[in-house]
This record gives structure tokens, C-alpha cells and sequence, in this order.
């Protein structure tokens, strides 16, 4: 059910004269469905009012503590989004279908990254993931094949898991990377694709249907917990179905 948020309500920032159309996203995060205020809403709601600047940095605060705040049919033509890199077939898997933070193989990793679906002829077919961050790495032991499990660098490291319940905050870069490299080895790009839908399923991912004009922005880097995020195939990946794109951003490094 859909609620208009009070300004200054306790779990939502204070957006001036503006008032917010929201919902509880599934199984986490925050859906925002436009704004309301005493003029005609403006088409760029998110430029005009999330993050103009005076009420920036309290959204960018809000999506460090939801994790995920999706804004829905939004119309913008704002300059600073690029085209998302990367292209995946059938016999390879890219990059982005693995779970990563933005920014992980750089010295620095941005605050919120958010990845939009613009207004376009050709609907997005390929989903994307997203989940909490170390719940990805927990979740990629627990689903993991047998033949792999028991790889000498990766059963202990699931014997331990079993045993306390977690890993080391300081383990879990590590630990994730030596998953992946197991996987991407041992298994054919198909199988390496169902394996993650079931991390999807362990970890319970957002995996909604893109919409046109909807931007998710994602706590990548805070204090607190962040969520990472992977290009999803669904079904197996056949090729030759056109898709949609997508483009990115960093909005706190990126606006001024």
C-alpha cells in the first residue's frame, strides 16, 4: 500500500514543501512513486527535489541507512549519467554478473551508486540484483556446489561459517574474491549463472522487473551496511533477445 510520507516524518528525510508518494520495496529498501507539494510535481522529481542541493545530503544519509531507495518513472535528461560498460554472451560471463561493490578495484569506493533504466523503445530484460553486503559473501558459501565446496581454500572457510555464524569484517573481500575465482573456474557460464541465481534466492535479492524511467540508488560505501550488486540472467542466457540499457552514475561524487 502506497503512503504519502510526511515531510518530516521519523524514517524520511524532509524534502521543504514536498511531501513523498512511498512504499516499503520487497524484501528491503524504499519505493518512491513521485511527490506531492502545493505546485504540479516536477517530471525530474529526483533532480528537483531528492537531490537538489538543499536536501541532498539528507537523502544521500537516508539510502546509507535503507540501502536501497528505487524511484519510479522518473524524466530526466540530466548530463551525468554514462552508459553502463560491460557486455556479457552466452559461453562468458562478465564482471558485472558477479556481486561487487562499485569502485572495488580503485582506492576509493563511492558513497551511493545508481544504476537507471531510461525512457526507451526496447524494454530492459536482463534484471538486476542487489543485496546486503556481507550477506552476499554468507550466501555464496552456503549455495555453493559440492565439487566446490570442498575445495581445500574454500572449506574452511564454510567450516567456519557453520561453526560462529559469520566471518571477520576484515575476511570478507578476500573470501568473496576466492569464491568467485572457484567459480569461474569450475563451472561452465550457465551453471555459473543458475549457482547465483541461488545465492539470489539464499540471500533474498532485489530482483524486480526494470521500469522505464526508475533509478535505484544503492549505499555502496558508509559506515554501516552497504549492499552490493550483479547483472542478473534469470533465465539461461540464449542471446539474440535485444534488451534495453541502462546507464550509471555516482551522485555524491558527480553533482554539484
Amino acid at each position: 500500500m502506497l503512503a504519502t510520507a510526511p515531510a518530516s516524518g521519523p524514517w524520511t528525510p524532509s524534502f521543504g514543501p514536498w511531501t513523498i508518494l512511498a512504499a516499503p520495496a520487497e524484501p528491503f529498501g524504499v519505493e518512491i512513486h513521485g511527490v506531492h507539494g502545493e505546485q504540479p510535481a516536477p517530471a525530474d522529481y529526483l533532480h528537483d527535489v531528492l537531490l537538489a542541493p538543499a536536501h541532498r545530503e539528507a537523502m544521500l544519509a537516508w539510502i546509507d541507512r535503507v540501502g536501497l531507495v528505487v524511484c519510479l518513472d522518473v524524466r530526466t535528461a540530466h548530463p551525468s549519467y554514462q552508459d553502463v560498460r560491460g557486455r556479457s554472451s552466452r559461453g562468458r560471463l562478465s564482471q558485472g554478473e558477479y556481486y561487487h561493490h562499485d569502485g572495488c578495484s580503485g582506492p576509493t569506493k563511492p558513497r551511493v551508486v545508481e544504476i537507471r533504466c531510461p525512457h526507451q523503445a526496447i524494454e530492459r530484460r536482463v534484471a538486476t540484483a542487489v543485496a546486503p553486503f556481507p550477506d552476499t559473501v554468507y550466501a555464496m558459501l552456503r549455495a555453493l556446489p559440492a565439487s566446490i565446496a570442498g575445495l581445500p581454500e574454500i572449506a574452511g572457510h564454510r567450516a567456519r561459517l557453520s561453526d560462529d555464524g559469520g566471518l571477520p569484517r576484515e575476511t570478507w573481500d578476500t573470501v568473496q574474491g576466492v569464491v568467485t575465482r572457484a567459480v569461474r573456474r569450475e563451472l561452465d557460464a550457465e551453471s555459473a549463472r543458475a549457482y547465483f541465481r541461488d545465492v539470489d534466492a539464499v540471500v533474498r535479492a532485489y530482483r524486480a522487473p526494470w521500469r522505464m524511467g526508475e533509478s535505484r540508488l544503492i549505499a555502496n560505501a558508509n559506515p554501516g551496511v552497504t549492499m552490493q550488486h550483479r547483472r542478473a540472467y534469470l533465465e539461461p542466457h540464449e542471446g539474440g533477445r535485444p534488451s534495453g540499457h541502462l546507464v550509471k552514475r555516482w551522485p555524491a561524487e558527480v553533482l554539484e
